[in-house]
């Protein structure tokens, strides 16, 4: 049997505190990701942002948002170059560099996706839902999906698979925990690529039984199966997709703040408090086992610490004017930090995926699993308390058909006995919300009309312009009433 093709592909999430990133350090960070265990550049990019710009700004959208994008675009591009330069001095075979296929953002969260071979990327698709202050973007998810191609040089498709990727933004509070499980349900249930009420009003387009004393009920019913099927192929879950989940998950260590003077994790391999040993008590880990949260989704091993809330130890100031040449604002690599004493740290940033199914793995080949390359942190930043996570792997590059499931694993699965929960493939665990694409496009024209305001008051320019147009207004409209 034939092994199956596979798709090189990285995942990166980043809370960025609202701050412009500095180029020259996030791209030295990511060029060093890219050679974690591997020798060339990963064809595919994603990278998720949570607080990527102010309120005002990303509640405007893609108008204001341009420039912030733009650096990460611009430290993917430096971290590429190094990298193929690096692969010259090397006589190693040279990778392309990446474009920026899209950008996505619903309010502070944004989603962005290269690729070496832009031409690869078919059938592009976004979804988005806010479910903050009022259902407004503060908090949200925002998602993109695509069929990925790979082509012989004779444009003959080799191997084709369906990815669906999601950033999210989860309420933050080590109390918040029930709320963050809600907002995974708003996640399954609004995350919708198409309005589902195209659905709810499309007839059944399966053929039925005429003539048959029984054709009204099997009408009604194929019907019913018609809709359940185009309402989980809109969804996150959709049956013949990858799925992958990365964001500021915001799951901690304790629904209550540290005491005064509590042990917190160390990074010390002798120390009783060694990070690992904190795992035990992580938020997620604990809610998705018990089927409140991510429901189906995986995991790579945790190895790196909790990401979140580091305080940045303050920079050292040169000794002499001399040591000042070249030295920009936060140009430094390495960033002593130590943790919040305020708030428990936490594992908060996160990315999962849902494995190959066991109906695939039993017809297709060994072969056919998701092969993790590289699950790490990348080094703290001083304009976040965050750090930076990413994930690397081969995706096997399974078409739809082969990875949705068949009708004897639609049985197996509902027919099973006990707690084993069924596959989300086959059954969402939450119903689809037939409202939320009008729900979302009623609230986000509210976060417009705040961000606007939120910016003019910012200034006092912005209020000076504000009120002279409004006088202006105000005299032609006088003027008009005479």
């Amino acid at each position: 049997m034939n092994e199956t093709p596979t798709l090189d592909v990285f995942i990166l999430t980043f809370n960025a505190a609202k701050h412009r990133i500095n180029i020259p350090v996030f791209a030295r960070h990511l060029y060093n990701a890219f050679g974690q265990n591997a020798s060339r550049l990963p064809e595919l990019l994603v990278i998720s942002l949570q607080e990527m710009a102010p309120m005002a700004q990303a509640f405007i959208g893609s108008y204001v948002l341009g420039p912030y994008f733009q650096r990460y675009e611009s430290a993917v591009n430096l971290a590429a170059a190094k990298f193929v330069a690096e692969e010259e001095r090397q006589h190693r075979p040279k990778d392309r560099p990446y474009t920026l296929v899209t950008t996505r953002n619903v309010g502070m969260t944004g989603i962005m996706l290269f690729a070496r071979e832009p031409t690869a990327v078919r059938n592009l698709q976004a979804a988005e839902v806010g479910f903050g202050a009022g259902d407004m973007a503060n908090k949200g998810a925002v998602g993109l999906r695509t069929l990925y191609e790979k082509q012989d040089d004779d444009g003959h498709i080799l191997a084709s698979t369906e990815l669906t990727f999601v950033s999210a933004h989860l309420d933050a509070m080590e109390w918040n925990m029930d709320r963050r499980n809600k907002n995974w349900e708003s996640i399954v249930s609004g995350l919708l690529f198409e309005d589902p009420k195209k659905f709810a009003e499309r007839p059944s387009l399966q053929p039925t039984l005429e003539g048959s004393e029984n054709s009204e009920e099997e009408r009604s019913l194929l019907r019913h199966n018609s809709t359940e099927k185009g309402l989980h192929d809109i969804s996150i879950y959709k049956p013949g997709a990858h799925l992958f989940v990365a964001g500021d998950l915001n799951y901690r260590l304790s629904k209550t703040a540290p005491a005064p003077g509590s042990a917190f994790p160390e990074t010390d391999p002798e120390s009783p408090n060694y990070f690992p040993n904190f795992l035990s008590r992580d938020q997620l880990a604990t809610e998705k086992g018990a089927g409140r949260t991510l429901h189906g989704l995986s995991e790579a091993a945790i190895q790196f610490p909790p990401t979140y809330k580091l305080v940045a130890s303050p920079k050292s100031k040169p000794q002499t004017e001399l040591g000042r040449i070249g030295d920009e604002e936060d140009d430094v690599d390495e960033v002593k930090w130590s943790w919040a004493r305020h708030r428990w740290p936490g594992w908060c940033d996160r990315i999962l995926f849902l494995d190959i199914p066991w109906w695939v793995r039993e017809g297709v080949s060994e072969a056919s699993n998701m092969k993790i390359t590289t699950y790490d942190a990348l080094p703290a930043v001083r304009s976040s308390d965050h750090r930076a996570v990413f994930l690397r792997l081969e995706v096997p590059m399974l078409d739809p058909d082969s990875l949705a499931p068949t009708q004897v694993a639609c049985e197996r699965e509902q027919s099973a006995v006990g707690s084993e929960p069924v596959d989300p493939r086959i059954k969402l665990p939450f119903s689809v919300d037939f409202r939320s694409w009008e729900h979302r496009a009623m609230v986000k024209k509210w976060e417009s009309t705040i961000g606007w305001s939120m910016l003019i008051s910012q200034s006092k320019q912005g209020i000076m312009v504000f009120v002279t147009v409004l006088l202006v207004g105000l005299g032609a409209w006088w003027y008009r009433s005479r």
